[in-house]
């Protein structure tokens, strides 16, 4: 297996593992595109398929006294195929992913997960954060 950071070039195999209808893969191309400097596909292939991946998205918070350089991220949209899962590709994903976050010197990492995942990432080194609150919109 290889983990390595994914590019545009990635986007036909990107789009394909989240399910992204082929007519759409010229915005999803596009989106990447337009995106390269703020969110970081990260793909685990095996026999030179995309079997992985896992997005870094880079962020900033307002700087404060303390720190002018308030750098974080969040892991988004981490899928294995089916027929690959189990067999540590997901755990090979955030370790290259984190390894990133440490060489870039990021605050911190975070990441919004189904309840399926939680022990994934539990497993992984992150830990449920008493001061995340969350705000979603009312229907009304």
């Amino acid at each position: 297996m290889i983990v390595r950071r994914a590019g545009v070039a990635d986007a036909a195999a990107l789009a394909e593992l989240r399910g992204i209808d082929g007519d759409k893969l010229g915005a999803y191309a596009a989106w990447m595109a337009a995106h390269t400097e703020t969110h970081l596909p990260f793909v685990a292939e095996i026999e030179g398929h995309v079997v992985g991946a896992a997005w870094l998205l880079l962020a900033e918070r307002v700087p404060s006294n303390e720190s002018l350089d308030r750098r974080y991220g969040d892991i988004q949209s981490v899928e294995v195929r089916e027929e690959y899962r189990n067999r540590g590709i997901g755990g090979a994903l955030m370790a290259a992913i984190l390894t990133d976050a440490r060489t870039r010197g990021l605050l911190h990492v975070t990441v919004h997960s189904s309840r399926r995942a939680v022990d994934f990432y539990l497993r992984n080194g992150f830990s449920h954060h008493r001061q995340l609150l969350l705000w979603e919109p009312s229907d009304s």
